[in-house]
């Protein structure tokens, strides 16, 4: 196994260098350039422990907005005054929340203090978004990503009562439409973004469509 140690200077290896499970580097740093950089390259950070590692999986799991399938629970909800949805509402309040809410599954979380103040700086500059659903004045799911051009990628969502992060990425997927967007990166496989349409395709194809789509 070979892994590329990143310094200062804001570059990558090409990511056909990456490990068969999408690793790619280590090292390097949060800042604003290098995560745009990454991002626009098929790259995202993840976290182990102390060190920084960046990724690029093969194939890309994503989501066509046109191929999202809107269950029929949630066509209900949509349809009842059950929740209420925000956009760019209270994003610190969501990335804490993806931060420290427990998942099944999961011992810990790869959102460190590092990884909550640099994505919180990229939303203050307009490039990290965030959906919220609410009950009454309490906020009980939603999720964050980074926008660049037509695409959205995905970075964590959270639920503290029952359909409410897919309620949110539903009600989020139906305002990028609007907005144009014409893929959601959602990283890694979930059957639970599966089931909502969410498909693999290869990596080259993925790098080749962001490239167009991140300079629209």
């Amino acid at each position: 196994m070979s892994l590329f140690i990143l310094n200062n200077e804001i570059k990558f290896p090409p990511v056909h260098l990456a490990e068969p499970d999408g690793l790619l580097a280590i090292g390097g740093d949060l800042s604003q350039e290098r995560l745009l950089h990454a991002y626009r390259n098929g790259i995202f950070p993840w976290y182990e422990g102390e060190h920084i590692l960046w990724w690029s999986p093969d194939p890309r799991f994503v989501l066509y907005p046109e191929e999202f399938k809107l269950s029929g629970r949630i066509k209900k909800l949509l349809q009842q005054p059950a929740f209420r949805f925000t956009i760019n509402y209270d994003f610190s309040a969501v990335i804490r929340h993806c931060k420290t809410v427990k998942r099944a599954g999961q011992e810990g979380t790869w959102i460190t203090d590092e990884v909550e103040k640099a994505y919180t700086r990229l939303y203050a500059n307009g490039y990290a978004h965030s959906a919220e659903v609410w009950q009454e004045d309490k906020l009980v799911g939603g999720l964050y990503g980074i926008r660049i051009g037509k695409v959205f990628f995905g970075e964590s969502m959270f639920s503290l009562v029952t359909d409410a992060s897919r309620y949110a990425f539903t009600c989020y997927v139906q305002q990028l439409i609007k907005e144009g967007v014409q893929l959601i990166d959602c990283q890694v496989y979930t059957s639970y973004l599966e089931s909502m349409g969410a498909r693999m395709i290869p990596r080259a194809r993925f790098i080749q469509e962001i490239q167009n789509l991140v300079s629209r």
